[in-house]
């Protein structure tokens, strides 16, 4: 039976165990458990001597790696199957979201470090150019890298005068998105929709735009990372599908993974101010709802853990989808009976709001006031950011506009 052993931070926590048939098991330490700050890796894994079963390992550890294009290629570039989720783990399982790391046997993290290799506008124009051949830097000498999703990206170190390559045990502080060939006004699109999002008060990743070469690119802060006196900090973290059991190809509802009901519950259970965390919830469902975002799904919510509290992460991945209208407008989650990004009917937040035992009215002034708020904040263009596309800008804050008075045209009635 292969081992790796599974760090949260630098300490060691438990392992992570594939048998020959492939099924994954997860033990904490006995030396963990006896901690009197053991925290749980996941809610699916709860501190137990017991190991934690197949579907709930891979639930929460193949939710840490790149999916579908990138998971591919990075399977190739390292000669492993592209549905092996162990033998990803161990190979670029050094750097990933949030605080853990994964180490083959007598392997082991070393001390944080800050050691980094300085790119300069050349390094990082050929390093754009690649990762779509390259995901991840995968197979480079030194660098362990892994991040979820499909889309092209690279965990990077960034400040006022640099951007570098972590390396070893350097923690990344941001994340680099190169805008993909076949979707031209990505980068100046997501950049907007989490512009507006900060503006009307919701807690969203910080972000900057940067073209390299002619590629425009979103560099977005980590939430999962904080300064402290000594450095560059990780913070635990999960997705709502790792949080909720879900492998990381069940991430829509269609398809068997989360629905608002099952978030909202995790929130009521889980999060330690689950008053707040709901109230966020219904904002960021309405605020997708509203941008058009039709790809919010469970991968695209998380909780963050640091200091003692779960809460409700900053929100990313805020993107218009239907500004492509070759992209399917099917929600990633139902609001309510509403399955479509067209649906911008009032009547499905109140059936959302009675299957999850939520006020209707308190929901309906949520609405009220985030589309007022959103259409106040489109129209004000110059306090947004100037698109490095264009025409994607206007485009994308005429449709939101458009679609929030539509929304306050609806609910009135």
């Amino acid at each position: 039976m292969s081992a790796l052993t599974v760090y949260l931070r630098s300490e060691p926590v438990g392992t992570l165990a594939q048998d020959e048939s492939g099924m994954l098991q997860f033990t904490y330490a006995a030396e963990w458990l006896g901690r009197d700050d053991a925290t749980p890796l996941s809610r699916m894994l709860p501190l137990s001597p017991t190991p934690c079963a197949h579907k709930f390992a891979r639930s929460f550890f193949a939710g840490i790696l790149p999916e579908e294009g990138p998971r591919a290629v990075i399977a190739r570039i390292l000669g492993i199957s592209d549905g092996n989720d162990f033998a990803m783990l161990e190979r670029i399982g050094g750097e990933c979201a949030g605080a853990v790391s994964l180490f083959p046997e007598g392997q082991y993290p070393r001390p944080v470090e800050s050691r980094v290799s300085v790119l300069d506008e050349r390094d990082i124009i050929a390093i754009v150019e690649e990762l779509p051949r390259r995901p991840l830097m995968a197979g480079e000498e030194g660098i362990r890298l892994s991040l979820a999703g499909a889309q092209d990206k690279l965990p990077v170190i960034m400040d006022a005068d640099s951007i570098a390559l972590p390396l070893g045990n350097t923690p990344s502080t941001h994340i680099l998105k190169p805008e993909p060939k076949h979707f031209p006004g990505l980068v100046a699109n997501e950049a907007f929709c989490m512009d507006l999002a900060r503006r009307v008060g919701l807690k969203v990743a910080g972000k900057a735009v940067r073209v390299f070469g002619k590629t425009p690119c979103l560099v977005v802060r980590r939430y999962d990372r904080e300064q402290g006196a000594a450095g560059t900090i990780r913070l635990h973290q999960e997705d709502f599908c790792q949080a909720l059991g879900r492998p990381p190809e069940r991430k829509y509802q269609q398809e068997g993974g989360p629905t608002v009901r099952d978030c909202v519950g995790l929130l009521r259970e889980w999060s330690t101010t689950p008053v707040l965390d709901i109230l966020a919830f219904v904002d960021a469902l309405t605020f997708n709802l509203l941008i058009g975002n039709a790809d919010a799904h469970g991968k695209n919510y998380s909780m963050i853990y640091a200091a003692g509290a779960r809460r409700l992460a900053p929100l990313y991945d805020l993107v218009s989808t239907i500004a492509w209208p070759e992209l399917s407008t099917r929600l990633a989650m139902n609001i309510g009976h509403g399955k479509h990004a067209n649906d911008l009917n009032p009547a499905h937040f109140k059936s959302l709001a009675d299957d999850c035992d939520l006020g209707w009215p308190m929901v309906r002034e949520r609405i009220r006031n985030l589309a007022d708020k959103m259409i106040a904040a489109a129209n004000d263009r110059v306090a947004l950011i100037e698109s490095s596309v264009p025409v994607m800008f206007p485009k994308v804050a005429d449709m939101v506009r458009e679609r929030c008075e539509r929304m306050l045209k609806l609910i009135v009635r």
